[in-house]
């Protein structure tokens, strides 16, 4: 990531052209397509142990937003180093150490091997919530090998992304913004700030990597101005979004990006259907294995 200029709980580092153009797991042959299938099955499973444990979204979007800058670019971590799962399990265990809300590693790691058992379609905020009970554990020589992953990993992930554990986040912004601007002297005001919390909550998952691309202000800005169009609510006559440092170009963007993720799931779901989307380095190998042979008979 390109480093920020000072400490600001307002700023990212944001990623470079050169990141973005390809990634290391690219360069290991994992078709983009694919990759991005895993990422975003990937950040679905940090929300789902998340919530498994009680942590709150602030620590949960920070986590995957880590998780992303570490796959980012040429010299990022690649699918094809560690299970997706075992990443996801360390960006959160990172994440919510110097938090608030610290989680031990057999906790972690517990939440994540339950969500591994889990069906296709299954994983899901209203299907998991409170179903870990003391009923799933690890034994002691499973947990001490998986420990020692977690730790390798996270060290790992500490030394892709340079230590730059730093995650600000939109939301925050949002409401901000939209007392800025009197959105909440209309009584769907509230309904505003839901629906834009929703598309932020939801851009984490996008494929466009919103949150290594654009600054928090950026993506709170047009999350609320889709927001207000969907729920009909009638904003100030001029380019407000002005006031936010946000120029009518990139706004569109954001906004045509925002919504084009309901359409990247849908079709998410029906590549894979009852197929696991791989998160094990040795499924996506048979995964990139089958693509290719696709491509050849094709």
């Amino acid at each position: 990531m390109a480093p920020i200029s000072e400490a600001s709980h307002l700023l990212n580092p944001l990623a470079t052209s050169l990141q973005l153009e390809t990634s290391a797991s690219q360069l290991d042959g994992v078709p983009k397509d694919v990759e991005d299938s895993v990422r975003f099955e990937t950040a679905r499973l940090v929300q789902a142990a998340g919530i498994l444990l009680r942590l709150p979204q602030e620590v949960i979007a920070q986590a995957i937003v880590i998780l992303k800058r570490f796959w980012t670019g040429p010299d990022g971590g690649s699918l094809l180093e560690h299970d997706s799962k075992d990443v996801a399990a360390a960006a959160l265990y990172l994440t919510a150490k110097p938090s608030p809300y610290p989680i031990s590693p057999r906790q972690v790691l517990t939440s994540f091997e339950y969500l591994s058992s889990l069906q296709p379609g299954q994983i899901s905020s209203a299907s998991i919530e409170g179903k870990l009970d003391s009923s799933w554990h690890l034994s002691d020589g499973e947990y001490e090998i998986a420990r020692n992953r977690l730790y390798d990993i996270e060290a790992h992930i500490l030394r892709v992304v340079g230590f730059q554990t730093h995650v600000a986040l939109p939301h925050t912004l949002c409401i901000n913004y939209l007392q800025t601007i009197d959105a909440f002297q209309s009584p769907a005001g509230s309904m505003v700030a839901k629906t834009a919390f929703a598309h932020l909550n939801s851009a984490l998952l996008s494929p466009q990597l919103l949150y290594l691309t654009h600054q928090p202000s950026a993506i709170a800005t047009a999350a609320i101005y889709l927001a207000a169009k969907e729920v009909g609510v009638k904003m100030p006559e001029v380019e407000w979004w002005e006031v936010f440092d946000l120029d009518r170009e990139e706004l569109g963007f954001l906004v045509v990006a925002l919504r084009s993720l309901e359409g990247f799931a849908l079709e998410q779901q029906r590549k894979f259907g009852k197929c696991p989307v791989p998160m094990t380095v040795q499924g996506l190998q048979v995964e990139i294995e089958r693509s290719r042979m696709l491509e050849a008979g094709g």
